[in-house]
């Protein structure tokens, strides 16, 4: 199958990858720009695990004031160079996690944050709640609410406000791939007026 000249185009648009790696991702999925897409992105990720040894120590601090002023939200995001942190993609990054964070009230970045007390708390909970069933059944249904929980409470496992068919850390491996930086999120803190 032949793949044109536009269809390389139209993926770069969309993910801002290299012409060759375009035409390439489109090779592989026969022309089928989703699956490009999908190729692209999950070869990114790859990328991202063999540069996770690299030290992200630049960056900056993303910040979102809610309309009327009641929430506001400070983010620092890090990569590994200067130039990186105050280009145009990387400020606009930042901001939509802010925003992003401003509207879904995430408690921590990773599920390696979350404390074991709340951990085991959650467990308990959901546990109790199965009482009666078989222990195998209640283990997998268990680990199924224990995932789903993380997706509610953990900024990088949430689905991105702007757009429901990624995660934070779908985002944030776009972003990765495209600048060819190892990209963190630090911390966050969120305020609300009167809490």
């Amino acid at each position: 199958m032949g793949i044109s000249v536009n269809d390389i185009r139209e993926l770069r648009e969309k993910t801002g990858a290299g012409m060759m790696d375009c035409k390439e991702a489109l090779k592989e999925s026969n022309g089928n720009v989703e699956k490009a897409i999908v190729f692209l992105r999950k070869r990114g990720l790859a990328e991202i695990k063999e540069r996770s040894s690299k030290k992200a120590s630049e960056g900056t601090v993303g910040n979102y004031i809610h309309a009327g002023g009641k929430i506001g939200v400070m983010v620092e995001i890090n990569c590994e160079t200067d130039f990186v942190a105050k280009g145009d993609d990387f400020q606009r990054f930042a901001k939509d996690v802010a925003m992003h964070i401003a509207a879904t009230n995430p408690l921590w970045v990773t599920r390696e944050e979350v404390p074991p007390e709340i951990i085991e708390r959650e467990k308990e909970v959901f546990a109790d709640s199965l009482k009666g069933k078989p222990e195998q059944v209640v283990e997998k249904i268990v680990e199924g609410k224990l995932n789903k929980f993380y997706k509610e409470t953990c900024l990088m496992e949430q689905m991105f406000v702007k757009d429901t068919n990624i995660t934070i850390t779908d985002l944030l491996g776009d972003l990765a791939t495209k600048i060819g930086e190892k990209l963190v999120v630090k911390r966050f803190t969120r305020y609300v007026v009167g809490e």
